[in-house]
């Protein structure tokens, strides 16, 4: 048997079977010369030739050993993250968004019922469950169009040095930055639509204005990023006179400048020259063809100081809209710089979006993704935190970013510090995104982050602008429900308190408790108190330099663990 197996080894019987059939047809079609015949021999053909092939090529290992019946081994991995999908995962499983969130985002984009009979499919005993704690004297609210006032307000106008003069009354609930080149037309036009609809705000994403986001006049957040596109020079530089023309137009409500992205921070790009169509060329000020570099830093400013300048400039020359900047938090001696610029140059962003190392992109390198950037939590905590020990805090709304879904994401994420939260995926799951994975592919199933012009017919811009606009609205109808039962009348007054986590089977606890509380003013005039997170890297900040001013350590004497980078650290606001 061993000798039968060097001589005709078993892998090759399926290319000898189709070598048979291939013989067979020819055979039968010779005697009966019926023309059905040629069917087995076209595919006996065809199967012989691939499995000739596969046995010279040299690029798959597999295909050379098992030539013809290897195919099947690439088709079931092609198909696997559908049938796990479908058949195998249960509703709470799946990443990054499981299929429970999932269905009820398009549950409520499509206005439909998103009740759950029979009870919670959490594990409310495992470690990490939490909740919101409800009053015995629920409020009831008159409507569910939370907002907030940002850069200052009618009543008490902005403190900082080139203060805003417009200040906007922005919904707690906005979409977040995403560009046009990484969604399609279609997409960016039915997210305009639905912001349009539902008086909400939709950032731009690096990308700039394209003429699809002007099309509907859906408020924009306006993100000015490294490579200024849609305000930069011939060479790159960041340009006045088109910064002008973009900013103040009346569709643009906020300017955000962008110093990192939570799914690759530290990391720039390069839209390829064969993707830079005439429309993208055109949004963002670039020649078409032509390799499109986003570079990692900025070259406007190079040290905390120049960024508040810079800032106050971008504010000015807007017309006095609130201007501020998004970053994913990295090291804390840079952060801590940025504020120590605040207060020597008494200019204070408006606004600050936090976003978390868990947020999207249509793009990045896998160590970026998993591993580079401080999660949503962490970054919002000590952002949050510092701002109350400066006594900073009430002059700059917060915003969060990262995996933001539902009312209760919302609701945690206002506890913790945020004023007002953006999402990304969930927008794009209102208008049909199935988690497909296939962004950087340029094939979409749902037509919603591709160029191709076939592609995106699929994504009806009324019907999905609709369901976008819903979404929000059910979103922040589940919110009042929330808010109501907590006994509050409005999110802003969430605090730690509010939500509760489970230690351990026998140990729950409020977060207000797990988490540390920094004192207003607190670090500047009682550091020596304060959590070794600030306690270290509070004096090694400079508002001259992103530099440390020594290099950070750890006392060796120190407990493993005394020594967090960032601290659980949450306070009111």
């Amino acid at each position: 048997m061993n000798q039968l197996h060097k001589i005709f080894p078993v892998r090759y019987t399926v290319m000898v079977l189709c070598m048979l059939l291939l013989l067979a047809g020819i055979i039968a079609l010779a005697l009966q010369g019926s023309p059905w015949w040629w069917l087995a021999v076209l595919a006996g053909a065809a199967l012989t030739l691939l499995g000739l092939r596969d046995r010279h090529q040299t690029r798959h290992a597999i295909l050379r050993n098992y030539p013809v019946i290897g195919h099947m081994r690439f088709f079931l991995e092609f198909i696997r993250p559908e049938m796990r999908q479908y058949f195998i995962e249960s509703d709470t499983e799946a990443l990054p968004f499981s299929r429970a969130q999932r269905s009820l985002v398009y549950q409520r984009a499509k206005g439909d019922p998103d009740n759950r009979p029979f009870g919670t499919l959490m594990d409310v005993g495992a470690r990490g469950y939490e909740w919101v704690n409800h009053s015995m004297a629920p409020t009831r609210l008159d409507g569910h169009d939370f907002r907030v006032w940002i850069g200052g307000s009618p009543d008490a106008p902005s403190q900082s040095v080139a203060p805003c003069t417009q200040p906007y009354h922005a919904s707690v609930f906005n979409i977040s930055a995403m560009s046009f080149g990484a969604l399609s037309a279609n997409a960016i036009l039915a997210l305009n639509k639905g912001a349009q609809i539902g008086g909400f705000a939709h950032d731009t994403g690096e990308g700039s204005i394209s003429q699809h986001h002007r099309v509907h006049g859906g408020d924009l957040i306006w993100e000015v990023a490294s490579g200024y596109f849609g305000c930069r020079n011939d060479d790159g530089s960041f340009s006045e006179e088109r910064y002008i023309a973009n900013a103040t137009q009346p569709q643009v409500k906020m300017i955000e400048l962008k110093l990192s992205q939570g799914a690759k921070p530290g990391h720039g790009g390069v839209l390829p020259g064969a993707k830079v169509t005439p429309e993208i060329a055109a949004a963002r000020g670039i020649p078409v063809g032509i390799d499109c570099i986003s570079p990692a830093r900025h070259s406007a400013f190079s040290t905390p100081e120049e960024m508040m300048h810079f800032i106050a400039r971008l504010r000015t020359l807007s017309g006095g809209k609130p201007t501020g900047f998004k970053f994913c938090l990295g090291h804390p001696w840079e952060w801590f710089a940025i504020v120590k610029a605040m207060l020597k140059t008494g200019i204070t962003p408006d606004f600050i979006v936090v976003d978390g190392a868990e947020g999207g992109t249509g793009a990045a390198p896998v160590e970026f993704t998993d591993h580079v950037g401080v999660p949503l939590q962490e970054g919002l905590l000590l952002v949050h935190n510092t701002l109350i020990g400066v006594n900073l805090r009430d002059r700059i709304k917060l915003g969060a970013a990262g995996k933001v879904i539902t009312a209760f994401d919302i609701t945690r994420m206002m506890a913790l510090g945020a004023d007002w939260c953006n999402a990304g995926r969930g927008f794009m799951m209102a208008l049909g995104c199935i988690q497909a994975q296939t962004c950087h592919t340029g094939n979409c199933p749902t037509g919603v982050t591709t160029q191709d012009a076939v592609r995106q017919q699929a994504l009806v811009v009324p019907d999905k602008a609709t369901r976008v606009a819903q979404f929000h609205k059910s979103t922040l109808h589940a919110l009042q429900e929330l808010v109501q039962a907590a006994g509050l009348r409005h999110p802003c007054e969430l605090n730690a308190h509010h939500i509760v986590r489970r230690i351990s089977d026998t140990e729950v606890r409020l977060l207000s408790n797990l988490l540390l509380q920094v004192r207003p003013g607190a670090l500047l005039d009682d550091l020596a108190h304060q959590h070794d997170v600030f306690r270290t890297y509070w004096p090694l900040a400079s508002a001259e330099s992103f530099q440390p001013l020594a290099q950070p350590h750890v006392k060796p004497s120190a407990p493993a663990d005394h020594h967090d980078m960032v601290p659980q650290a949450a306070g009111g606001r």
